[in-house]
């Protein structure tokens, strides 16, 4: 028998990110594709600009229509390109 002690720490989960951001398109079914801009800092220049990246988030209840405005987590992947849950309206 071993007698040798585990010096593992356990494993934490990382905390799921949150993004608010406007829904773009509703068109597919139980998806919808949200549009969230950030405001970034040029390195050099030190002006500020505006970056938008989209996501498609999983709408299970296809509740979401063009214009709302939503927040999305984080989660395991759906699909090839779906990684977020859309969890309320804002």
């Amino acid at each position: 028998m071993d007698n040798k002690k585990d010096n593992r720490q356990p494993q934490t989960k990382a905390k799921a990110r949150l993004l608010k951001g406007i829904v773009f398109s509703d068109k597919m079914n139980k998806t919808i594709v949200v549009v969230v801009t950030r405001l970034k800092k040029h390195p050099k220049y030190k002006r500020r600009y505006k970056v938008t990246k989209k996501y498609k988030a999983h709408d299970e209840k296809n509740e979401y229509k063009i214009g709302d405005k939503a927040v999305i987590q984080e989660c395991r992947p759906m699909s090839r390109d779906k990684r977020w849950i859309a969890i309320s309206k804002t």
